[in-house]
């Protein structure tokens, strides 16, 4: 049966949550917004395009940095409130060039950095 558009549950302002996971590793990659037309586009061309909410203009994941997210697979959840994205993965992620934006994780009460910006070294120690 063909997926119909219309059966995804959009917010006030037209958007849909989506999750990017990469296809290799299932390592989740980032959480950005889409509408009706970024979801089409990227059904369409297999190239995950989002809508940037601060730019108000349909972002194609890798235009500009080149690091793309080529589309594997699309799922809606139970809900049909959200959507995750399976993608082969062009480097970071993340615009603060790491591999994931999911880099910070909280324990024992404390922000710890999980991973840096890739090509970069870390801080030693």
């Amino acid at each position: 049966m063909p997926f119909d558009l219309t059966t995804l549950k959009y917010n006030d302002a037209g958007l849909i949550p989506a999750i990017a996971q990469d296809a290799a590793s299932g390592e989740v990659l980032m959480m950005a917004w889409m509408n009706a037309e970024s979801v089409a586009r990227t059904l369409d061309t297999g190239r995950v395009t989002y809508w940037s909410r601060s730019r108000q203009a349909f972002w194609v994941k890798g235009d500009t940095s080149g690091h793309v997210q080529e589309l594997v697979d699309f799922r809606v959840d139970c809900d049909c409130d959200c959507v995750l994205v399976t993608v082969n993965q062009t480097g970071p992620a993340c615009h603060t060039g790491r591999r994931s934006c999911f880099y910070t994780a909280v324990r024992a009460g404390d922000a710890v950095e999980l991973m840096q910006p890739m090509g970069s070294t870390p801080p030693s120690a």
